[in-house]
């Protein structure tokens, strides 16, 4: 997967890691899984991610940094 833009919006103390991506298709979520859970990796859609799990650090991270990049928060 080609990816022209990455950032990384949060890393769990298990090392679990998501990154708001961009590539020629649109905007997203990639979640990579920690190796003793296999690593795999995980594109979800920005609206999905913002959909669900609400309460979960890296949904609140991800807001965070959505209001940073808008200016709306300091």
């Amino acid at each position: 997967m080609s990816l022209s833009r990455q950032r990384k919006i949060y890393q769990s103390e298990n090392g679990d890691s998501w990154w708001l991506c961009q590539d020629g298709k649109g905007v997203f979520v990639l979640h990579e899984a920690n190796a003793l859970a296999g690593g795999h990796v995980t594109k979800v859609a920005l609206a999905d991610f913002l959909a669900n799990n609400k309460d979960a650090p890296e949904h609140q991270a991800l807001l965070k940094m959505i209001g940073e990049l808008t200016g709306m928060l300091s």
